[in-house]
């Protein structure tokens, strides 16, 4: 079977497509014939050696995908060949609250990831897809999707009249705005692009800001809320947006913090938490009873994610350079 992996060194150059034999499938297993890909942050910093310098090569990325079940092992009643499904990000949390243990099982990561043709995982480890998503459509959701539904609706159980505000237009950005709308909620939305903000004010968005024009963002944000703040952030810039977040916030509100997009050295002043009663919440994707709940909400509402554009298993290298620009509107995928 071919596999993509960085075979002795760090750097999207040193991605290569390989020949390996096919992984067996021992009790509590499954085997999935992979169909589609999808690239995240995490996968770009994993590749230039940012999210763990000590990784042991050849090493296998990408936490996200869609494949279809080719053989169950000994044991394995829940599913049956032909089924399609999603890896979970950490396929040992499967719900309730997440344990060292769980978090050490990450795909991609602490865990092989599933670029390859053919993947073995605990059959507790995948979950079933809309029926309406096309293979691409579902490959997106494991990370960028489940991140967002965690962060908005399990976590933040935002309601209908709720602000929310997004930043930039990557995946879980857009994926928090499409469920953010659903739930009833206002959305303003950050980017560096005018026509990125046309796009997003077209999906629903109430409010866009240029944050190259205004780098005083925050007051915009209170601006349009008439002095409040928004009820719930979605940070995804680490430490060079937070403290803006942290003005841009009402009182009692949460920031959901995700990325660390802008790096993850700086100075943030904790006083406006204490004083505004602000909660800061870490979110670190969620558990395989979040993404069947979503998986539920996408399906009733028959919801698309956002793909900007697909590639070719052999075309890794420009996949993960497009998605390195910064020119993505959405999920960049790898299609078979």
């Amino acid at each position: 079977m071919r596999v993509c992996e960085l075979q002795t060194e760090f750097g999207i150059g040193s991605l290569k497509i390989v020949d390996r034999p096919e992984p067996s499938v021992k009790p509590g297993q499954v085997r999935l014939r992979m169909k589609a890909w999808s690239l995240n942050y995490r996968d770009l910093m994993v590749v230039r050696g940012q999210y763990n310098p000590k990784l042991k090569f050849p090493f296998v990325p990408l936490s996200d995908g869609v494949g279809e079940v080719v053989e169950v092992g000994e044991g394995v009643e829940s599913l049956k060949a032909g089924a399609r499904v999603c890896p979970l990000f950490m396929p040992l949390w499967q719900s309730g609250r997440l344990t060292d243990a769980q978090g050490k099982s990450a795909l991609g990561g602490a865990w092989p990831g599933v670029l390859a043709e053919t993947v073995v995982l605990p059959a507790a480890g995948v979950t079933s897809v809309p029926e309406h998503l096309t293979d691409a459509e579902a490959a997106t959701l494991p990370c960028a999707a489940v991140t967002a539904w965690h962060a908005l609706i399990t976590d933040g159980q935002i309601q209908p009249g709720d602000t929310v505000l997004i930043q930039g237009t990557g995946g879980v950005s857009l994926f928090a705005l499409q469920f953010a709308l659903l739930a009833g909620a206002t959305v303003i939305a950050t980017s560096s692009s005018d026509e990125k903000l046309a796009r997003v004010l077209k999906m629903g968005a109430a409010h866009g800001i240029n944050y190259r024009t205004q780098p005083d963002w925050e007051v915009a944000v209170r601006d349009f809320s008439k002095g409040v703040g928004v009820r719930h952030i979605v940070e995804v810039g680490g430490a060079g947006t937070l403290g803006k977040s942290l003005k841009a916030v009402q009182t009692a509100g949460t920031i959901s913090l995700i990325g660390v997009l802008s790096g993850g050295a700086g100075e943030v002043n904790p006083l406006p938490i204490l004083m505004k009663n602000i909660r800061v919440q870490g979110i670190y994707v969620g558990s395989g009873e979040m993404f069947a709940a979503m998986n539920r909400a996408i399906s009733l509402h028959q919801m698309h994610p956002t793909i900007d554009r697909s590639f070719r298993m052999d075309e890794v290298q420009d996949a993960f350079r497009h998605l390195e620009s910064g020119q993505h509107f959405g999920k960049v995928v790898i299609e078979m």
